[in-house]
């Protein structure tokens, strides 16, 4: 009987802890450090939007259509060349027209070593312009994830459905036009 009562006790005693309010584990107990936020940034959207971005492009594609034009310039020298290299075959010993020949194709090997030279070149300098953007946008999002708690900020392509109120896109974007609006594209001057 003494084994029932006692058993009875704690049943009673375990249903009174059971009902009454205390914080769970998912709460905040007084004076802990509240859970991080989880939020999502659209790179895509920067990289497209972002006005360093956008200056880094046109700065790009000026150099590109310089250079367009002067590799369009040699491209018609090496068609009147090869014209006047037609010419010259019935003309010519076949010695004299194969050195002609030789001539003519180490130019054109010529020719395209400086385009692939400078497309390189392009690449690398909007490599390293990108890079400054980069950085800036690492500095950004490091300063707002300290400065709003966000724990793990996810990019906006690997996620299938966020609220709106959780993409931070916007406010780093504007954050970056006013740090960096302009990066300088070092581009060769020749």
């Amino acid at each position: 009987m003494f084994v029932r009562t006692i058993a009875a006790s704690l049943i009673l005693a375990f249903a009174a802890v059971a009902a009454s309010p205390v914080p769970v584990s998912a709460q905040t107990a007084a004076g802990a450090q509240a859970p991080d936020i989880s939020v999502v940034l659209n790179i895509g959207k920067i990289r497209r939007d972002a006005k360093s971005v956008k200056d880094i492009r046109e700065q790009i594609i000026s150099y590109q259509n310089k250079i367009q034009g002067e590799i369009q310039k040699e491209q018609e020298a090496l068609r009147l060349a090869q014209q006047e290299l037609a010419k010259k075959q019935s003309l010519l010993a076949p010695e004299a027209f194969a050195e002609e020949r030789r001539k003519f194709e180490q130019r054109v090997v010529s020719v395209q070593q400086l385009v692939q030279k400078r497309r390189q070149t392009l690449e690398e300098a909007q490599a390293n312009a990108m890079v400054q953007v980069e950085r800036a946008l690492n500095e950004i999002v490091a300063a707002m994830a300290d400065k709003n708690g966000y724990g793990i900020i996810l990019r906006f392509s690997q996620v299938v459905y966020v609220k709106t109120h959780l993409e931070i896109t916007d406010k780093v974007l504007t954050e970056l036009d006013q740090k960096l609006p302009t990066v300088q594209v070092d581009l060769p001057k020749n």
